[in-house]
């Protein structure tokens, strides 16, 4: 390996909070040779940029002596390794970041150890009423028995660098609490801790599955074709070039382009998209839609590791890895809350006794509870979760954004800047006018398709669309020749033809003043005109304009009730531009280089706006790259899902107002989130100083208000749109 950053990425299991990310974190910081670690508890990942002093082994030894499972991504997780603590010494007692994730909850070795812990209470309970002299022994056994892994737990986190675990503070309060007699509390304390930690769990579970489970929408079995026979193999060994059938009802087992066969796909299941769409020989389907009415045969095109799905499952684990700037902030904030809680606590427990002379006994006991509600892990969670749970709702539904830093942004926004081609119009043009000089409008439909049939060219397979869609058969066209620059001729049906400009045109049938005045309109309207010459006379026009998406109107109207100015960023020349910008009612700028688009997303900064740059991500990166948020749009593109800060899956103009929405609703969830953790902590402070509550109360403080903020964050995955 050499000295220059490599970048390695892990799975790692059992981690349930934000508390177990910034151990792992603490520890693989420390190692020599790491240069930068993200992890995120809710995707279960890590990745670590490393040089070549690097010891990856010793990476992965110092998370497994954690208690965690950890492998490079791909790669079954494993718990231990040689010479040290096998799965069931290292996870069936441990309390707080242990065992495989998958699988039922109950299943897991933490539900074990807390049924465990509570059968051994039971018993403890039950024994002291036989038996009243041996009630101090019997919840001393209870409390050790669930105490015993978190304090393995709590000093291999000290020793890794998190001196200030919760494990460490349960450690303290549970003995403290039996250094004072309070043994029996000691064990109910200990019991709940490890309720509240599986529940903690299985919520993390929740919003882990909710992305995860994109990755079961792809079948598991595909049909390839090999030399003319149908073979069923496992997708996952299909192979980019690969020719596959797809059967009416089925998913469709890997990206690819249609090669035979057309169909109604329903996109749901990747994009969010509620009706179907029809496709066609050359139309682009993705893994996990569902083939409707016929059979389709498909050639592959990205391999089962880089399909749609995967890709988005990997941006969205990515992204959750990146932090926002108010998860940055609450991290800041922990590393100092929770010493300051310690030290609080301390005085809490000998101030009194030294200074006035109080029982030892009654604020040692208090300043122990102090010690369990100081506990930082609702806090700390209390944003990840919502993030977390956002980007995987938003994915569902077609919306990426790459961290939490883009969906704090992206609900701030002040101005939109879209692209025009491809992004507020369809990106194809349109037959939108035919008018016939002396023949009828459907002749003239018919001999200009004769004229395209076989050409590619985006005014032909206008043409030719329109053709079809009104059942016109064009008759079959002879000598077919193009004229560089001005248009198309050939013969059909004995007529001589020439479809092309209309300067081109007037060049070969003269053009009255009333026909030149019709092309001027259609052109003033920002439409492309083509004229079609019949045996030197002018038959007619057709009029083609790329016209804007059917849900274009809506989405900039819902930017602008926001509040939002829009604007049109365009290359195209102005005429068209501001014919598209009057029916669609934004602002236009037009005849714009890529610089240009830059310079006004500059220029509107300038002036205090914070701008979103929307467009396909290619002509428009200098101009993504300027703006606070650049949006990529795109039906599940390369480009669509690697350039820019967010991406619209299937391209919808009021899929920005949502991703906007999505935000707004996450920091709203943020805010609830953080009052939640501190009202309740300031709360049982008041009432433990007051003698009102003790232990039990204190570690419900913990650990049930870091199960409010998990299940409240989780109620983002319900999220539908704008």
């Amino acid at each position: 390996m050499t000295g220059s950053a490599t970048q390695t990425r892990y799975r790692v299991e059992g981690m349930d909070c934000a508390g177990c990310a910034a151990k792992i974190d603490t520890a693989v910081r420390r190692l020599p040779g790491v240069e930068d670690v993200s992890v995120s508890a809710t995707a279960g990942t890590m990745t670590v940029r490393h040089n070549g002093q690097s010891n990856l082994n010793q990476l992965e030894r110092a998370v497994t002596g954690l208690g965690y499972g950890i492998a490079p991504a791909g790669r079954p997780a494993v718990t231990h390794r040689p010479g040290h603590a096998s799965p069931d010494d290292a996870h069936a007692l441990h309390s707080h970041d242990h065992g495989p994730t998958a699988g039922p909850w109950w299943k897991s070795p933490k539900a074990k150890l807390t049924a465990a812990a509570g059968l051994a209470l039971i018993v403890a309970y039950g024994a002291g009423k036989l038996v009243p002299a041996v009630v101090p022994w019997a919840f001393n056994a209870a409390m050790l028995f669930g105490l015993v892994p978190i304090v393995r737990r709590a000093f291999m986190a000290a020793r890794a660098g998190t001196p200030f675990s919760i494990e460490m503070l349960m450690t303290i309060a549970a003995v403290g609490a039996v250094i004072i007699g309070a043994a029996e509390e000691a064990a109910a304390v200990v019991f709940l801790f490890l309720v509240g930690e599986l529940l903690e769990g299985v919520a993390a579970g929740r919003a882990r599955a909710s992305i995860q489970g994109l990755t079961a929408l792809v079948p598991k079995i595909a049909f390839v074709e090999t030399n003319g026979r149908i073979e069923e193999v496992p997708a996952q060994s299909v192979a980019a070039g690969a020719i596959i059938l797809v059967r009416p009802g089925d998913r469709i087992p890997a990206d690819g382009i249609i090669v035979a066969g057309e169909s109604a796909i329903d996109e749901a299941p990747v994009t969010g998209e509620s009706t179907t769409r029809r496709k066609r020989v050359d139309d682009v389907v993705f893994a996990g839609t569902i083939n409707g009415d016929a059979a389709l045969r498909i050639q592959v095109t990205a391999a089962a590791s880089d399909n749609t799905i995967a890709r988005v499952v990997k941006l969205v684990e990515e992204a959750q890895e990146s932090k926002a700037p108010t998860e940055r902030f609450i991290d800041r904030f922990s590393r100092y809350y929770t010493p300051g809680v310690v030290a609080v606590a301390a005085l809490v427990a000998i101030l009194p006794p030294l200074l006035f002379g109080a029982a030892w006994g009654e604020w040692v006991y208090k300043g122990l509870a102090i010690l369990l509600i100081g506990c930082p892990c609702a806090l700390v969670i209390s944003t990840p979760a919502a993030i977390a749970a956002s980007l995987s709702a938003g994915a569902r539904r077609g919306l990426l954004l790459k961290g939490g830093a883009v969906l704090e942004n992206i609900g701030r926004i002040t101005a939109a800047a879209f692209d025009k081609t491809g992004t507020l119009t369809k990106g194809k043009p349109q037959v939108t006018d035919i008018i016939g000089f002396g023949r009828s409008e459907a002749d003239v439909l018919r001999l200009a398709a004769a004229l395209e049939t076989g050409s590619s060219h985006p005014l032909a397979t206008a043409i030719l669309a329109r053709a079809k869609a009104g059942n016109v058969t064009p008759p079959i066209a002879e000598d077919g020749q193009a004229v560089g620059g001005k248009g198309v001729t050939g013969r059909a049906e004995g007529v001589a033809l020439f479809l092309g400009s209309a300067s081109a045109a007037g060049e070969r049938a003269a053009l009255t003043p009333e026909q030149m005045d019709r092309i001027e309109a259609l052109n003033a309207d920002g439409k492309s005109v083509a004229v079609l010459v019949a045996d030197g006379t002018a038959a007619g026009v057709i009029a083609m304009r790329d016209e804007p998406r059917d849900d274009a109107k809506a989405g900039l109207k819902a930017l602008a009730d926001a509040g939002i100015r829009t604007i049109m960023l365009t290359g195209d020349n102005r005429r068209t531009a501001e014919a598209v910008g009057r029916k669609l009612g934004i602002e236009v700028r037009a005849e714009l280089l890529p610089a240009g688009k830059q310079r006004i997303v500059r220029e509107l900064q300038k002036q205090g706006l914070i701008v979103a740059k929307i467009g396909d991500g290619i002509n428009d990166a200098p101009a993504l790259a300027a703006a606070d948020v650049g949006i990529a749009m795109g039906s599940g593109t390369d480009v669509a899902l690697e350039t820019a800060d967010a991406a619209v899956l299937h391209g919808r103009v009021g899929d920005v107002a949502a991703m906007i929405a999505l935000s707004n609703r996450t920091m709203r969830n943020i805010r609830q989130n953080i009052t939640i953790a501190l009202g309740l902590k300031m709360v049982f402070l008041v009432t433990t100083i007051a003698g009102l509550t003790g232990l039990w109360p204190a570690i419900l403080a913990d650990t049930g208000a870091t199960v409010l903020v998990t299940m409240n964050a989780l109620r983002l995955l319900k999220f539908k749109g704008a």
